[in-house]
């Protein structure tokens, strides 16, 4: 395709370096399923490549083909990565949303938009435009069908480079990477780019102050999804076998190992797998296998989000009462069906804490980095067997399926830890399956194959008795109950502890958890800036432990901030701590998206009012 012909640039005085340098938020708007996220990837890799920090948060609908879709990126030059309440630069390529879009935009941001939308934007004085006649790059490019909408959206890469500085190169390096080093993809689209950059140095007089120039801050830093390190962390946490049904935002997960496994998992002296992802017919089957896999004596996880942990409320009350080791990742979003419910929250912290029929509590961690997301691939399969019992990960959709930094991952060096399994000798010296030996609530057990016949036993539910036969009588019921709860006591202290961050002087705390933490930072930097110190504690499991109360006691209040709506985190708190539960606030907000620094200032100043 050859370079269009350009028109002469308007006339003006073309403004200085620009003086907003590594420190703005980008949207861009597009539709559903026109390969906007190559696009988007690639500016965002391309950022990242230039040493700045920067986050990418794709904000779509899990639904038809053709609805609006988002993607924001951060650009900060501090390390902030949380979303922006709003965002200075508009990248307008969806004419359904245009309007909207600009009305959003503050004043003094910068709209780029397709000049061949039928409706010329909204007059605003307060904002720059620019436009650009995307047909007729897409139509020199002479490709036809789904190829052209995928073309045209490198058009606003190209422009996009010019206007903020970026260098093609790094363009040209992130389509490389984004597509595996095919060149003749690579091609067509930086041929494209190419175009666009030409046309916009010859048509565009730059009138914003929005820039980019190169860092050093992610050097040596890697860049993936939070359910790509799930399920490499799963990869190296010892996983042999997999079951799962499909569900945004999880599957990826599933995905992920299975693009890892054949890898990393194959015998090394016939090459055969050694390994099992199967596809279940739902959820509840899915749960099923993975109980069944955890008594054979696998490592076994499925990945899931709320619809499906739902399904899964039989299956996991059963797990706790045989005690069986699985792995559940619930990736979680806002609710049930398609559209909005499939955006980020922290909804389901109460509902899996309890998940099961009587009384039943669960161990749950709390990733909130691509780091822990890598590391909770071992320690979750560890708890579960240790514990004998389900782990639940909580993750969330803005961790699981949007692009983060991180420094990379350490190769686990402690052993894999199997718990208290015995051999066929040690059965001979006794052996009751459900027998607290130790006094710390987790029996022993023995796994299929074991050589001693002494070893055998039934997996039952809740009437059965230390020595797993079947039983009725109240006393076994309360025993085998008052163990469970001394397991639970026991998690306590084998779970990862909190996180705390302190400011000398603080009188308020913070309680939070997961992917809130990023706007937490951010804000609590400009509440001390306002004169307001405050602490912060990061929980990374439950049940928590005695720090957590000793947290809530050495402050004159403290608040607890989650991505829902009725304050499950401060709800558990309360119970676990009545004697401290009018020291906890809950600062509770869900919208669908991620948490901003704005609105945590904004609550806690109001609150503080």
């Amino acid at each position: 395709m050859g370079i269009i012909e350009a028109v002469p640039a308007a006339q003006g005085n073309v403004p200085e370096r620009p003086f907003i340098i590594n420190d703005f938020s980008m949207v861009v708007a597009t539709a559903n399923g026109t390969g906007s996220q190559t696009s988007n990837s690639a500016l965002l890799r391309a950022f990242f490549k230039m040493g700045i920090p920067v986050n990418g948060k794709n904000i779509f609908p899990s639904n038809i083909q053709g609805l609006p879709t988002w993607y924001h990126i951060r650009v900060s030059k501090d390390g902030y990565v949380a979303r922006r309440h709003t965002s200075e630069i508009l990248v307008a390529f969806n004419e359904v949303t245009f309007h909207e879009d600009i009305r959003n935009l503050p004043a003094g941001g910068m709209c780029l938009y397709n000049a061949d939308f039928r409706n010329p934007p909204d007059e605003r004085e307060d904002i720059t435009y620019y436009s650009i006649p995307v047909n007729q790059f897409v139509r020199a490019t002479g490709m036809r069908g789904k190829q052209r909408d995928y073309v045209a959206n490198m058009v606003y890469v190209g422009a996009m480079a010019y206007l903020l500085d970026i260098p093609l190169a790094e363009i040209e390096a992130a389509l490389d990477y984004l597509f595996n080093g095919r060149r003749k993809l690579i091609d067509v689209n930086m041929e494209v780019v190419n175009a666009a950059y030409e046309w916009s140095t010859q048509n565009i007089v730059k009138n914003d102050p929005y820039g980019v120039e190169p860092m050093d801050k992610t050097n040596g830093q890697i860049m993936m999804t939070g359910n790509e390190a799930a399920a490499l962390g799963s990869v190296f946490g010892g996983v042999t076998f997999v079951a799962w049904y499909p569900i945004t935002p999880s599957t990826s997960v599933v995905d992920g190992l299975n693009d890892y496994l054949p890898r990393f998992r194959r015998d090394p002296e016939t090459g055969e797998k050694t390994y099992a992802v199967v596809q279940a017919e739902d959820e509840l089957a899915a749960i099923g296998m993975i109980l069944g896999a955890g008594w054979a004596g696998a490592r076994a996880m499925t990945a899931t989000s709320g619809p499906g942990i739902s399904l899964m409320a039989e299956f996991a009350g059963l797990g706790y009462f045989i005690e069986l080791p699985a792995v559940i990742w619930n990736i979680q979003r806002v609710g049930p069906s398609t559209g909005l419910p499939t955006r980020t929250g922290q909804g389901d912290v109460i509902f899996t804490y309890y998940l099961g029929h009587g009384d039943t509590k669960n161990v749950i961690l709390f990733p909130s980095s691509l780091k822990e997301c890598f590391e909770f691939g071992t320690t979750s399969f560890n708890l579960a067997e240790q514990l004998q019992t389900p782990v639940f990960v909580l993750s969330d959709l803005d961790l699981g399926m949007n692009n983060w930094m991180s420094e990379p991952f350490e190769y686990p060096t402690e052993p894999i830890n199997r718990g208290k399994v015995l051999t066929a000798e040690q059965v001979t010296k006794g052996f009751g399956r459900y027998k607290d030996v130790d006094g710390d609530g987790i029996p022993f057990r023995t796994l299929p194959g074991n050589e001693n016949p002494l070893g055998a036993w039934f997996a039952r539910g809740t009437g059965h008795n230390a020595s797993a036969v079947y039983s009725e009588r109240p006393e076994d019921w309360v025993e085998n109950t008052d163990r469970l709860a001394r397991k639970f006591d026991t998690a306590r202290h084998l779970v990862p502890g909190p996180v705390v961050e302190t400011h000398e002087g603080a009188k308020i705390g913070i309680i939070a958890y997961g992917t809130t933490c990023y706007a937490i930072d951010e804000a609590r930097d400009r509440l001390a800036a306002n004169g307001l110190a405050t602490d912060f504690m990061r929980l990374r499991a439950l049940p928590v432990n005695d720090s957590v109360k000793d947290f809530v006691a050495n402050h004159d209040r403290v608040y607890v901030i989650e991505l829902n709506r009725d304050g499950q985190m401060h709800n558990i708190l309360q119970t676990e701590m009545p004697a401290m539960a009018t020291k906890l606030v809950s600062l509770a907000h869900l919208d669908g998206m991620p948490l901003t620094a704005r609105w945590v200032v904004e609550a806690i100043e109001a609150a503080e009012s």
